[in-house]
This record gives structure tokens, sequence and C-alpha cells, in this order.
């Protein structure tokens, strides 16, 4: 392990249980580099929905195109693989060939974490548990999951805390955590979701502030809320102007925030944007954040 232990990362990035439960050898950061970038699978949802992209090919591309050594699945791509050992250790065949880490997986559509039937949402925890270990297959350190729910904003807090605490308990049993995105209704409302992370409690939940998922909500706001608990970033992109900014979020704000808060571990592209191609705008996100990562290290 290097000297980067003493670092904020390892309680702002990966949770305060890391530093007696181990860090992966992965995650250590240069002392000068202010954050790392990984690639999130959703950038390519077009390719891979359209069949022009296979869900086995990501690791490579992510190295061979854009030099990216750490990538976040969408379980949506691999839905009906989360249980088969053959197809996991491909994944991870391949990820060693390319000289990537498998850092993440996004789990959607596996029921509401705090849905008010007790059955359903007995259900949606098991629903997610098959994802917990397959991460742990995976070398992943994290899940990501959705905080849904329905009636007054304290009641879904209450719940989505007993759903999230209750997965939460299965994950930290693999040394695995659990992080709720910004990720529509009331989890877009920065306040809302530090409520959440007080309630549940838990060294191994966190959170994933996404750049763009606040709506009615201040995006800077909301990314300053959720840092504390913050075990992931999404930097989402949608388009740039001539001099390479990114035309909807202040990035330099948003990554001041980010590293201000102590946090140096993986920020993950996130392109969803229309006007130009998947693979440009990833490289062109790519490019932004190398060049503010410079900034934030000489400054």
């Amino acid at each position: 392990m290097t000297s980067t232990l003493t670092r904020r990362e390892f309680v702002a990035g990966t949770g305060a249980a890391a530093l007696t439960l181990g860090m992966p050898r992965s995650l250590a950061l240069p002392e000068a580099e202010p954050f790392r970038i990984s690639l999130a699978q959703w950038s390519f949802h077009k390719a891979l929905r359209a069949g022009t992209m296979d869900h086995l090919d990501f690791a490579k591309v992510a190295r061979t195109r854009f030099g990216i050594d750490a990538i976040e699945f969408v379980n949506t791509f691999f839905k009906t693989r989360a249980t088969d050992p053959a197809y996991l250790a491909e994944m991870n065949r391949r990820a060693k060939d390319s000289g990537i880490t498998h850092h993440l997986i996004m789990c959607d559509a596996e029921g509401r974490l705090g849905d008010p039937d007790p059955a359903a949402r007995g259900r949606a925890i098991e629903n997610h548990h098959k994802w917990v270990d397959a991460a742990k297959t995976l070398g992943c350190i994290t899940i990501r999951v959705n905080a849904e729910s329905e009636g007054a904003p304290d009641e879904q807090q209450k719940l989505c805390a007993d759903g999230l605490h209750r997965l939460t308990e299965y994950g930290a049993a693999q040394d695995i955590n659990v992080i709720v995105e910004n990720h529509g209704g009331l989890a877009s409302h920065g306040d809302w979701m530090a409520g959440l992370m007080r309630l549940v409690n838990h060294p191994r939940c966190g959170t994933l502030p996404d750049f763009g998922n606040f709506y009615e909500y201040d995006r800077y706001q909301g990314v300053t809320d959720m840092m504390p608990f913050a075990k992931a970033v999404s930097a989402k992109s949608y388009d740039f102007d001539q001099r390479g900014e990114e035309t909807t979020i202040d990035y330099r704000r948003m990554l001041r925030i980010v590293t201000g808060a102590g946090f140096h571990s993986w920020i993950g592209i996130e392109y969803e944007g229309d006007r130009l191609g998947e693979e440009e705008g990833v490289a062109r996100t790519k490019t932004l954040l190398e060049r503010i990562r410079t900034e934030l290290a000489g400054s």
C-alpha cells in the first residue's frame, strides 16, 4: 500500500470502512493527482442498444480508444448474465487483457428499495443481491442503486433508508459499497439525499453525485450536499463549445466542489448528448477533465 493511505480520498472516495477493511491497490493515487478518470458504460448506450458495440468489448474500447483504465458497468447491458460464472469470467479475462479495473455496476430495474409494501421492498433487496455477488466476482468495489419510493418525502426517506441499510449489510459482508445516485424523483434533491444518508448511517453506504440529474434542484448545491457521502462521481456531459467547454455545466466549478470535499478517486465520464457521436462526446469530456485536472494540480 502506498503512502496515499493518509489522504482524505480513503474516507470521502471509498468510505471510512476502507481504513480497516483494506483498499484495493488500483485506487492508490499519486499525491499530485486530484482525481482519476473512469468511463461509464452509459456513454455508449446507443451503440450497445443498436448492437454496434458488444458489452464484452467495453473494456477494450475504454483502453484502446481512450486510454482509460477503469470502467463502470450498467447492469441492463448484461441483465441475464449476473449469475453466469462463465460470462463473468470472460469479462474478467478481457479486463485483464486490456489492463482495466472494474470499478462499479450501476443497477436499474430491480424493484424499489423504498417500496411501501414490505414484501415488494424485500423482493427488491433480494433482487439486488445477485449484483452484489457479481460485483464481488468482477472485482468491483461498489454497486450503484436507486432510491425509489412513494408518499410524503419524510416517509419515502424512511422506507428507502430501510431498504438501503438492509442491502448495504449484505454488501458489507462481501466488502462491496452500496451507493445512491441522484436519478430522478426525490433522489434528485441534494438535501433529501443527505438526509437519507444520515438515516442509513452505514460506512458502506454512500452517494454517487451526477453533475446532470438534478432537474429543478440547483446542480451545484446538489453536488455540494451529496459530496460528504460520495464514493463515486459521475461527470455527465451533453455538448461542448468551440473552446472545448461543456455548454450546460460549469465543470471547473463542479470539480472544485468535488475535490474541495476531499474526493480524489475516480470520476466517471458519462456522455449523454445528441449532437456529437458517442465516441467524440467521450473524447471531449475526457479532454476537458484532463485540462481541469492539470489546472487543479498546479493551483
